[in-house]
């Protein structure tokens, strides 16, 4: 599992990254105070950071000289807008600069590019003896590949990528079928039968009453 570090004074916006980072799979650690995160950096290792520029302590440029040496991808998230502030961030070695306001999906694509660019993108997962790989699409359980369609492939990664929550059906929807849910819609349901077949899941993916469903794992 990716682990990312979020480095921003202002808790609301802190713990919405978080939200929106958990939800796809990544761990997340948070500082709060430019000395936090250098301590924080210290003494857990991360794939990537989230550096606000205005904070307490020592501010995001000098915390990027501090980090620089470690070779850790970071992307700048800052109010700050003006040209010189993202060329002086780029130029201490950040691999992005995101200017808030920002939107949550523009923020994942772009921790994703970068993590990405550093292959540290995770394209094989393995839960409760399956294994998938993103790249190939292929999903493997006791050493034979299993034919999953398309939807029961992204299906069975959403289940992985979220091993351990209980998934509303409407979220689940939403995020592999990339539309708006309906009541009466028993697309979701089918699709988890199939799958709980195929990989012989019974009592691994379960149904969470009133809820939707959790790969315990």
């Amino acid at each position: 599992m990716m682990k990312i570090l979020i480095v921003e004074d202002e808790k609301a916006i802190s713990n919405f990254i978080r939200a929106g980072l958990e939800s796809e799979g990544y761990a997340c650690g948070q500082a709060f105070d430019g000395l936090a995160a250098c301590d924080e950096i210290d003494e857990n290792k991360y794939d990537l950071i989230l550096l606000d520029v205005m904070l307490p302590g020592a501010d995001g440029f000098e915390i990027m000289e501090y980090i620089r040496p470690k070779e850790i991808p970071v992307i700048f998230i800052t109010a700050k807008a003006q040209v010189s502030d993202r060329v002086k961030g780029l130029k201490l070695g950040a691999d992005d600069y995101l200017v808030k306001p920002f939107d949550l999906t523009e923020l994942l694509t772009r921790v994703e590019v970068v993590l990405r660019r550093y292959q540290k993108g995770k394209t094989e997962f393995t839960k409760a003896g399956v294994t998938v790989n993103l790249d190939k699409r292929t999903c493997v359980k006791d050493g034979r590949e299993i034919p999953l369609t398309a939807k029961e492939f992204d299906l069975c990664v959403f289940f992985m990528k979220n091993a351990g929550a209980a998934l509303f059906r409407e979220t689940i929807y939403e995020r592999v079928w990339q539309g708006e849910y309906t009541l009466d819609s028993r697309t979701v349901d089918l699709h988890v039968m199939r799958l709980r077949k195929k990989l012989s899941w019974e009592g691994t993916l379960v149904t969470v009453n009133r809820i939707g469903y959790r790969l315990n794992a």
